[in-house]
């Protein structure tokens, strides 16, 4: 039986098929064990939400630039909230509390998306900062300089994907330490 109410909704544009495909690649990309191994990333739980959220912010960053991409990123932060939202539960966090920590998120998520765009545009070491202030719990400089390396290279990686193929999630993230990646 359809709900009475779906024709109030508006219609997604999205398919969802879509939105799984490019969030199960930010997951992904999110799980390299290089991040964890080689770039010193915490192999803890809010080491793993740390690295999504670069993930998220680096896809959402370059859908800004994308004009009729705007139900896309919300979709894509949708899904990143029932993620949460699923792991919580998962965890055994009770349904008083999920509230709760599900706006710690957001607050991190928000906070973490204006660090780095603003350490993006100030340049030289302030990702690197933000980095390993957000990520590696302000110790390991060293690495933070080589995740902003990546992040950088990431970015532009995303700036030359075809704007169809972001929407299509017919692209794939530059792997996670490539040879020609410095500090």
């Amino acid at each position: 039986m359809l709900w009475p109410f779906n024709h109030f909704r508006k219609p997604r544009l999205t398919p969802p098929g879509t939105i799984e495909a490019i969030y199960g690649m930010i997951v992904t990309q999110a799980r390299e064990p290089i991040f964890y191994r080689g770039l010193g990333v915490p192999d803890t739980v809010n080491g793993r939400f740390d690295l999504l959220l670069l993930h998220l912010w680096l896809l959402l960053r370059r859908l800004r630039t994308v004009q009729s991409a705007t139900e896309l990123s919300q979709a894509l932060f949708d899904r990143f909230c029932e993620d949460m939202d699923d792991n919580l539960r998962e965890m055994g966090v009770g349904d008083q509390t999920v509230p709760k920590r599900m706006r710690a998120f957001g607050e991190a998520f928000y906070g973490r998306v204006q660090a780095y765009d603003q350490a993006m545009e100030a340049g030289g070491e302030a990702l690197a900062s933000a980095i390993c202030k957000n990520i590696l719990n302000g110790t390991g400089l060293d690495q933070a300089q080589r995740l902003a390396a990546y992040a950088r290279a990431s970015e532009a990686d995303l700036g030359r994907t075809d704007e169809g193929a972001l929407l299509r999630a017919s692209f794939k993230f530059p792997p996670a330490l490539p040879e020609d990646v410095t500090p």
